[in-house]
């Protein structure tokens, strides 16, 4: 016995729906998966002023939106690789709490079935620091932890490129006249000259808080500068910090 037309209609309309349903659960789920986020970066606090930073930079569309966090007084974190992007909020929160970077960082992986994909820099507004390097993040992978600043990638050129950055970092801070903005730049530029991410360039960032440094004192981001999408945005990122010493001036000055 054949169905009636109208509920041959029904069923070819609850067909679709299902259809159309589990094609918006894929893409959700694909939508919610840890953006893959291969770079390299530092982050830093410089003990004389307080002020804490991050920067980064990627073969990744804005990767200011997801490596960054910081927070005057606490701490600054860099995710990446697999990027955690709940690392940022939850290790800063961790460290205001009274947690050490490396209890904070050990906290957050204890509870990560993906810790071997991970890789995290953090520091503390103390300077301590703590990294780590999952055993499956892409090669080259490794991080360098110094006096007040910690440098990691992955995908990199070589391990050169994380042996640039922290030289050149401690060498910045020589530099009369400067300040973490020109240190954490002169780090990105050396691990670029050293060939970066092996795939290219595309993105970076540089963020600075301190305490009541933003525009009229309002927030803590005294530097919040991203470049999405360019050639040579390291370069563009310089120019940006430049423009925005010349607009805004020095900190008391």
């Amino acid at each position: 016995m054949r169905a009636a037309p109208g509920v041959v209609t029904y069923k070819v309309h609850m067909l679709r729906l299902c259809v159309l349903l589990l094609l918006l659960a894929l893409g959700l789920a694909v939508r919610a998966a840890d953006p893959e986020v291969h770079t390299f970066s530092i982050v830093a606090l410089d003990p004389a002023t307080g002020e804490l930073g991050v920067a980064v930079e990627s073969k990744y569309f804005g990767v200011g939106s997801v490596v960054p966090w910081a927070k005057a007084g606490v701490g600054a974190v860099a995710t990446q690789a697999r990027a955690k992007l709940s690392f940022g909020p939850d290790g800063l929160r961790l460290m205001e709490a009274g947690k050490s970077p490396r209890e904070a960082l050990d906290a957050l992986l204890a509870a990560d079935p993906l810790k071997a994909e991970r890789q995290v820099g953090m520091i503390d507004a103390q300077g301590h620091t703590a990294a780590h390097t999952g055993a499956e993040c892409m090669s080259f992978a490794g991080h360098r932890e110094g006096r007040n600043y910690t440098v990691q990638g992955n995908l990199l050129a070589g391990e050169k490129v994380i042996t640039a950055m922290a030289e050149a970092y401690e060498r910045a801070q020589k530099e009369e006249g400067s300040e973490l903005a020109e240190w954490l730049l002169a780090a990105l530029q050396a691990g670029q000259a050293e060939g970066g991410d092996k795939r290219g360039q595309q993105s970076a960032a540089l963020l600075v808080v301190r305490a009541e440094g933003g525009p009229g004192g309002e927030n803590d981001r005294y530097i919040d500068l991203r470049v999405e999408d360019h050639p040579t945005p390291i370069d563009e990122l310089a120019r940006l910090r430049a423009l925005h010493r010349k607009f805004y001036g020095l900190p008391g000055k």
